[in-house]
């Protein structure tokens, strides 16, 4: 994975972290604290960390002593994951935090050697089938458990509904499976894909639904939320720009009355839990 960030990445997800935390699958964090029973002190491989908020949610529901090695290409969103890692597990057991730049699609079963548990956020869809192949490998080379949280699926449902809105989430879903700097993204496909990679492994893996649930509470998230999808839309299929301004006008007005509720489904995917 190559490239620059946009400069606004990070205040993105920032806003977006409440509604991460609520979504993600906490039975799949049951079934890791089994997993990790009696293993000691963990070390966790966080992969394409951001600004850390996998680490913020999942340190306090572990127990014990933990030490988070935090991977992402971009060292300034590290520097500030890392700044904002807990400083305790929920049992007040101590957690320290590392940080490693560098390529995470590159990264090999030597690399994740010392892991007891690997985790990932809204990461799968923005990979190749190449790149999750390569990432499977080395966690299934490791032997260790990975939690891979919050890839979407390509399913959205606003409400009230308008007849735009199934154009739209096409248009959106075939920008999520665009090719950039040679690189054909599998967006939607993405835990698909990886549950297969896995299995190809001969390792088990348990997929839940993690869906953001956003209404008025959530107006300012939605608000960015609808300007993101609607405009990759418009730069996948040009022909929409024009025609759809009413029905942004329309949304943005729901979402300014508190009268507009969306649900964007994402996927949980554990591997090795079993």
């Amino acid at each position: 994975m190559t490239g620059q960030l946009p400069p606004h990445f990070a205040a993105w997800l920032a806003l977006r972290e409440p509604a991460d935390a609520a979504a993600r699958a906490v039975d799949l964090v049951d079934v890791v604290r089994r997993r990790l029973a009696g293993a000691g002190p963990l070390v966790v491989h966080d992969l394409g960390a951001g600004t850390g908020s996998m680490g913020r949610w999942l340190a306090p529901l572990l127990p014990g002593p933990q030490h988070w090695i935090l991977h992402d290409r971009d060292a300034d969103l590290l520097a500030r994951a890392a700044a904002g890692m807990p400083a305790a597990a929920g049992d007040g057991a101590p957690v320290t935090v590392g940080t490693r730049a560098g390529d995470l699609t590159r990264l090999t079963a030597a690399d994740l050697s010392d892991a007891s548990l690997l985790t990932a956020s809204a990461l799968l869809d923005m990979l190749t089938a190449q790149e999750i192949e390569r990432l499977v490998a080395a966690c299934a080379a490791a032997g260790r458990p990975a939690l891979l949280a919050l890839s979407v699926t390509g399913r959205v449902r606003l409400t009230p509904a308008d007849p735009w809105d199934g154009r739209i989430a096409a248009a959106f879903n075939d920008h999520q499976r665009r090719t950039v700097d040679g690189r054909a993204l599998l967006g939607p496909d993405a835990v698909p894909a990886c549950a297969a990679a896995f299995a190809r492994h001969g390792v088990d893996v348990l997929v839940r639904p993690s869906p953001w649930r956003l209404g008025p509470q959530q107006a300012e998230l939605v608000g960015e939320w609808f300007t993101g999808w609607l405009d990759a839309a418009c730069e996948q299929r040009p022909e929409l720009t024009g025609p759809t301004r009413a029905y942004a006008r329309r949304r943005r007005a729901e979402i300014a009355a508190g009268r507009l509720d969306v649900r964007v489904d994402h996927l949980d995917l554990l591997a090795g839990g079993g």
